[in-house]
């Protein structure tokens, strides 16, 4: 874990930030450049690219702000701050770094003023990779359309573009220490060092006992999403395009394989997100996925094969 990997005239810039902005990248690359070398009009396909990537930001940043259950301390922030509580001892609280106000009487460190814009700073981390692929998908079929392009064949080409960046972005969850798992006696397990989210969480839950002890062994699911989202965007450029009888079945092959990937991590995963009943708010999303995805399959047989 290292939050921070760089530095701009003396700023800090998120680990989390670098990895994202370095996976979208990749995605509109590879996405534009498949194209281009299939005799694609690049420059149409350079447009679709910005159209999505701008969307699935907004997608991503909405989704985490209202569904990862962080909404009221949003709210909280620009209306009454003394209602947020930081996870920090009175020491880094009252740091210059925090600039928080401590509650000696309940021991609770509280922002020190409001902030109306905390929701917008995606940067600072927290992005929902569900609301992100929707918002993309809608955004990408309105912008294609609009410019004449092939649908289905813009799709299947994003289907293995996208998890390939994810597999990126995963990166960043990983150094920014967001994302993680539960805990684990397995070879895999790995600790985070003491003040990061899994120490955190699991001071809450009485695991661990001090704010200075490092986390108990945990899953790194973020790593686990990584290598498998790099896997689903090799099956799909290598083994599904190249067979594919009609076009978008190659899309549809992402979406199955993807929703059955996060609908597994998320029974590993012990981060604080959204939930609705026994399932979490992705694994919900992952089932709308697969109805989606044998929707599509349906509709695609309905044609003639190409």
């Amino acid at each position: 874990m290292n939050p921070v990997l760089a530095r701009v005239f003396g700023e800090p810039i998120p680990s989390f930030f670098l990895f994202v902005a370095l996976a979208y990248l990749m995605a509109a690359v590879v996405f534009v450049a498949t194209a281009a070398a299939e005799g694609r009009n690049a420059d149409a396909f350079v447009d679709l690219a910005i159209v999505t990537v701008i969307a699935g930001i907004a997608g991503a940043r909405v989704a985490h702000v209202l569904f990862d259950g962080h909404l009221a301390d949003y709210i909280h922030l620009c209306t009454a701050p003394e209602l947020v509580n930081w996870p920090l001892d009175q020491a880094t609280c009252t740091s210059s770094a925090w600039g928080g106000v401590w509650d000696q009487a309940a021991s609770l460190c509280h922002p020190s003023q409001t902030d109306c814009f905390a929701w917008a700073r995606f940067w600072n981390g927290g992005l929902t990779f569900y609301g992100g692929l929707f918002a993309a998908t809608a955004a990408g079929i309105w912008s294609a359309k609009r410019d004449g392009l092939g649908l289905l064949y813009a799709m299947d080409l994003a289907a293995f573009a996208v998890p390939l960046g994810l597999s990126v972005g995963r990166l960043g969850c990983f150094f920014g220490g967001c994302c993680f798992g539960a805990p684990t006696a397995s070879v895999f397990g790995i600790v985070f060092p003491p003040g990061s989210d899994a120490c955190i969480a699991q001071l809450k839950l009485g695991l661990i006992s001090s704010r200075h002890a490092w986390s108990l062994p945990v899953h790194p699911t973020q790593l686990y999403e990584a290598a498998f989202a790099w896997l689903i965007a090799v099956i799909v450029a290598f083994v599904v395009r190249p067979r594919q009888r009609r076009e978008g079945e190659s899309f549809v092959a992402f979406c199955m394989l993807y929703a059955v990937l996060r609908f597994t991590l998320e029974r590993l995963r012990a981060d604080e997100r959204g939930a609705l009943g026994v399932l979490s708010t992705s694994q919900w999303l992952s089932l709308v996925l697969v109805v989606s995805g044998l929707w599509l399959t349906k509709k695609l047989r309905s044609q003639p094969s190409s």
